[in-house]
């Protein structure tokens, strides 16, 4: 697995999004699988926010560092869901902002995002999550909501 700095890309590579959740977990294997079938790249991307409340960052932890956080839970749930060699051509990238708009962007540049659904119960469990209704509207690729 190879980690990757920038965002760059020719548009022939899945882009998954991923955040611990074990919705975003099976996204990062459907992701793998069709990327196998299809010969295609696979991003995998975590990002991040500091939280704030009215407009206001409340006082942290000096030693709270959201972004190594992302980190860890990316490597961590790749390593879950692939093992260390997912035989496919993989890379990480972590970037701070809100998901919807960073997985917007990274859109660009790919041929299918692919995002889980986080629904809650069986009434709202239909509907889909915040980040996965927004990139159905907004992403420039086609996008993929995989459910748990």
């Amino acid at each position: 697995m190879e980690s990757q700095d920038q965002a760059s890309g020719d548009g022939d590579r899945i882009i998954v999004g991923v955040d611990g959740s074990a919705s975003s977990k099976e996204a990062l294997k459907w992701a793998v699988r069709q990327a196998r079938l299809t010969g295609t790249r696979v991003l995998a991307v975590a990002a991040w926010e500091i939280p704030t409340s009215f407009g206001w960052v409340p006082p942290y932890p000096s030693d709270y560092d959201p972004a190594e956080d992302a980190k860890s839970m990316l490597e961590s749930t790749v390593g879950e869901v692939l093992g260390p060699d997912p035989d496919v051509d993989f890379s990480t990238l972590v970037l701070e902002g809100k998901a919807s708009p960073v997985l917007t962007e990274l859109s660009r540049s790919a041929s299918l995002v692919v995002v889980g659904s986080r629904g809650h119960g069986e009434f709202a469990g239909m509907l889909l999550g915040s980040v996965s209704e927004w990139l159905t509207a907004h992403a420039h690729c086609p996008v993929l909501v995989v459910r748990h």
